[in-house]
């Protein structure tokens, strides 16, 4: 699985949870969940359950507490699929 796929794939995952649509016009692996894109904490434990249903991964607390951008999910899930 390609790098641009994984981030197609955490864009789409993320579209229906985004406050600032703005923030999904330049969606790459800087995007901040929170800052950019206005998430806010509790749909972010959603974003995670739906990556864990996605990729069909478990993600594990510490890991979640780094999840912050699209560039540290799509880490956090190669890394995962690695394993």
């Amino acid at each position: 699985m390609t790098d641009k796929t994984i981030l197609e794939k955490i864009k789409a995952i993320v579209t229906p949870y985004v406050q600032r649509k703005e923030g999904l016009e330049d969606f790459s692996d800087s995007t901040d969940f929170i800052s950019d894109l206005k998430i806010n904490s509790a749909n972010l434990v959603d974003v995670i359950l739906d990556v864990e249903d996605e990729f069909n991964i478990e993600i594990d607390n510490t890991s979640m507490e780094g999840m912050l951008t699209a560039g540290d999910a799509k880490r956090i899930i190669l890394t995962k699929l690695e394993n």
